[in-house]
C-alpha cells in the first residue's frame, strides 16, 4: 500500500512539493508530529527561498527524497508549546533555519557546534529521529525542538529576518570565527547576492572597511549607495585588482558559481584568510605558491550553531541589519525559482505564506 503523508502524523499540514527532479512545486497534502514536551509549534508566515532549494528540488546534490517541501529560512507565530519548553511561548515570533536535529552527545554539539555534527538533521529532505522524513517551510505550519528555534526580537520585521536564518548566519559565523570583526579591518565581499549583501551589512556593523569584489559593474551603485559598502572592484578588471594587491585582511567569497582563486589571494595581506561560502559545481584551481609565500589561508564554513543563530539574529536586531527581500506570493514560487537560477532577484525571494499558500 502506498505510503499516506497526511497520516502518517496527527497534524494536518499544506505546502508546496516537488514529486520529480523537474523540481516543478504543487500543492500537497501532509502532515505534521504532535507537539512532544519540548516542541514548539507556530504558524508559518514567511520563508527565504535559498539557493540550495533550487539545487535540492532539482536533486542536483543526487539524494533528493521525493516528494519534497522545500525552506530553511521560516518565520512565524508560535501557536503551541510543550509542557517542557521554557524558550518561547505562544504569541512569540520564532522562527527556524537549516537545520532541526542532531545528535546533541557529539563534541561539535556540546561545543554549540550542531551545525558540524555528524548525524545534524538537515530542516528537510532528510530522515528525523523517529525515521519520517522532515518538511520544510514552503508549508502553513512548523513542528520543531525548542532548542532549534531562533527567537525573533520584537523590532526585527519578520519578512526580512527569514534570509537571515541561513545567508545572514553562513556570513556572520565566519566573520566571528576568524577573527574578521574588528573596527578597522579590511573586508573584501566577492559577490553581491543573498549572502553577499548581508556580509556587507555585518562587516560594515563590526567597523569594517568593505570592499565589494564583483564581475559586474552594474552593482557598483547599489554596493557603494546602497549596502554602504567603501569601495568597489571590478574583477575582470587587472588595473583594479592589481591596485588593490595586499590590501585586504579577510576576503568573504560567496560565490557559487566557477571562478578564478589566484586574483583573490593577491588581494590578501600577509596572514589573510580567503573564506569560502559557496559551492561551485566543479573543482576550483588552488595555487598553492602565493599561499606559502604570506601565510595566506583558504577557508571554509557553513552557517552556525543555535547558540551562535541566536546571537546573530540579536545582533541584527541591534544594529537594523535586515536582508533585502522580494515578497512573493505562493502562486508565483516556480518563477521566482527560474528567475534564481539566472541571479534575478535582490537579494532575497521571500514566500508570503501566511497570506498566499491557500488550498483551493
Amino acid at each position: 500500500m502506498a505510503k499516506s503523508y497526511e497520516t502518517e502524523h496527527p497534524v494536518k499540514a499544506f505546502g508546496l512539493a516537488a514529486t520529480d527532479s523537474s523540481g516543478h512545486l504543487s500543492p500537497f497534502k501532509f502532515s505534521r508530529r504532535a507537539t512532544g514536551d519540548d516542541d514548539v509549534q507556530f504558524r508559518v508566515l514567511y520563508c527565504g527561498i535559498c539557493h540550495t532549494d533550487l539545487h535540492q528540488l532539482k536533486n542536483e546534490f543526487g539524494v533528493t527524497p521525493y516528494p519534497i517541501v522545500p525552506g530553511h529560512e521560516i518565520v512565524g507565530v508560535v501557536t503551541e508549546v510543550g509542557k517542557k519548553v521554557e524558550k518561547v511561548k505562544v504569541g512569540d515570533g520564532v522562527g527556524v533555519g537549516c537545520m532541526v536535529g542532531s545528535c546533541r552527545s557529539c563534541e561539535s554539539c556540546h561545543e554549540d557546534l550542531e551545525n558540524y555534527c555528524p548525524k545534524v538533521i538537515p530542516t528537510y529532505a532528510a530522515p528525523y529521529h523517529d525515521g519520517t522524513i522532515t518538511y520544510g517551510g514552503y508549508s502553513d505550519i512548523m513542528v520543531a525542538d525548542e532548542h532549534f528555534i531562533v527567537r525573533i526580537p520584537d523590532n526585527m520585521p519578520l519578512d526580512a529576518a527569514a534570509p537571515l536564518l541561513c545567508a545572514g548566519i553562513t556570513t556572520y559565523s565566519p566573520m566571528r570565527y576568524f577573527g574578521l570583526d574588528k573596527p578597522g579591518m579590511h573586508i573584501g565581499v566577492v559577490g553581491l547576492g543573498g549572502l553577499g549583501h548581508v556580509a556587507v551589512k555585518f562587516a560594515k556593523a563590526f567597523g569594517c572597511k568593505v570592499t565589494v569584489i564583483s564581475t559586474s559593474f552594474s552593482k557598483k551603485d547599489e554596493a557603494l549607495s546602497h549596502l554602504g559598502a567603501d569601495s568597489f572592484l571590478i574583477s575582470k578588471d587587472a588595473n583594479e585588482m592589481q591596485g588593490a594587491m595586499g590590501t585586504m585582511d579577510g576576503i568573504i567569497d560567496t560565490v557559487s558559481a566557477h571562478h578564478a582563486l589566484m586574483p583573490l589571494i593577491g588581494l590578501l595581506k600577509a596572514h589573510g584568510n580567503l573564506i569560502m561560502l559557496g559551492a561551485p559545481n566543479k573543482p576550483l584551481e588552488l595555487p598553492v605558491l602565493p599561499l606559502l609565500t604570506g601565510r595566506k589561508m583558504i577557508s571554509g564554513s557553513g552557517i552556525g550553531g543555535m547558540k551562535e543563530t541566536q546571537e546573530m539574529i540579536d545582533f541584527a536586531a541591534k544594529h537594523n541589519i535586515k536582508a533585502d527581500i522580494e515578497l512573493i506570493s505562493a502562486n508565483y514560487v516556480n518563477t521566482a525559482l527560474e528567475r534564481l537560477t539566472i541571479a534575478d532577484v535582490k537579494y532575497r525571494f521571500v514566500i508570503d505564506v501566511a497570506n498566499t499558500l491557500k488550498q483551493s
